[in-house]
């Protein structure tokens, strides 16, 4: 798949936050100011804007969305203060390491770094960055011939088009070692705990492209989704990759690691699937969703929880065998999910963050 700029496809609509984000999947106009270098606009209704990430840096919250707003909260969700980020593109993901220490990552190839819990951010990369470093690796190859005139020119391509892919996910195994990935097959891996990152296209079997949407994993074990029924698993941390068969061809949008050998993923249509041998053999989750799935937790209590781009969640207590509706008080399209120290539940989407107290929403016949 040549690496042109990425459209808002079916599948994109459903993970990134959907249709209130059609125009945003486009990626910014040539006319407009550079959002790679225009600071996130403070806004005293950045909590109720789009957001499309969530996730906690210790006790704390950390939100980002649209038009690069971060805001965080050290009182559950009842308060939140705005970032300084100095981009105004929209995020798609969030992943902390420590309680100071994280990354928020998104359109243009931008990739964030915060080291004091999400108060402030800097820019460590971008996608004319991104391209620069596909580029130098495809000439530094060792390809020969035809493989070699190819990869250069995909990664011209790449560089001609600008920072228009984004990324979509990232996870660390450890401190040192980390995977990011986004759309059109963008892979990139680090060794130095995410001061430098290296392109890494070529440890994944993805001659399509397919856009990646979805990183997790337990120890040295990873699991990715993606789109088109895209699944791929590694066990040494990154470095090569299995393509797995799950008997759907639609895209997934996220992934649960449900144990060491077992797994779950889910997407378009309210399909979910399961394994408990690493992949080698999946079965259909029963699950009274015909929505795309947009959002998965593993609850405290050992429970699955899944959301859909309607606001519906589904919540299983046998590893994702079965999933029951449960209606929550204010349904929106859900992007992403959180248990809180107190046990409540905390939803990001469209209309920006929603509180959900367990014990409040009762299975649906």
């Amino acid at each position: 798949m040549t690496l042109t700029s990425f459209k808002p496809r079916p599948a994109a609509m459903a993970t990134l936050a959907l249709t209130a984000l059609t125009a945003l999947l486009c990626g910014p106009s040539r006319a407009e100011p550079d959002v790679l270098e225009r600071p996130a606009m403070q806004s005293a209704k950045a909590a109720g804007s789009v957001l499309l990430a969530l996730a906690q840096a210790g006790t704390r919250l950390v939100a980002a969305g649209e038009r690069g707003i971060i805001i965080w909260s050290d009182d559950g969700g009842a308060s939140w203060r705005q970032a300084s980020v100095p981009v105004s593109v929209s995020l798609t993901a969030l992943r902390f390491t420590s309680a100071r220490d994280g990354w928020a990552l998104g359109h243009s190839g931008v990739l964030l770094r915060t080291r004091d819990g999400g108060q402030t951010w800097a820019k460590q990369m971008d996608g004319k960055q991104a391209a620069a470093l596909v580029l130098n690796a495809a000439k530094a190859a060792g390809a020969q011939g035809p493989a070699l005139a190819e990869a250069k020119a995909e990664a011209e391509r790449m560089v001609a088009d600008g920072p228009s892919k984004p990324f979509l996910d990232l996870h660390f195994f450890d401190a040192q070692n980390g995977l990011l990935i986004g759309a059109f097959g963008l892979l990139f891996a680090t060794a130095d705990g995410g001061q430098t990152w290296q392109p890494a296209q070529q440890r994944v079997a993805n001659p399509q492209g397919k856009h990646l949407y979805s990183i997790v994993g337990d120890g040295a074990t990873c699991l990715i989704a993606g789109e088109q029924g895209a699944v791929y698993r590694s066990t040494d941390m990154g470095k090569t990759f299995t393509t797995l068969a799950t008997g759907y061809e639609g895209s997934y949008f996220g992934a649960l690691a449900l144990s060491p050998r077992g797994a779950l993923v889910f997407g378009m249509r309210g399909n979910v699937r399961r394994s408990d041998d690493a992949g080698a053999t999946w079965q259909k989750s029963e699950i009274p969703a015909s929505a795309s799935i947009t959002a998965g937790l593993r609850l405290r209590d050992a429970s699955l929880l899944l959301a859909d781009e309607t606001g519906q969640l589904y919540r299983s207590t046998d590893e994702g065998k079965r999933f029951v509706h449960i209606a929550p008080p204010q349904p929106s399209p859900f992007t992403a999910v959180v248990q809180h120290g107190d046990g409540k539940l905390l939803l990001s989407g469209v209309r920006g963050i929603t509180s959900v107290a367990l014990n409040s929403i009762k299975a649906q016949p």
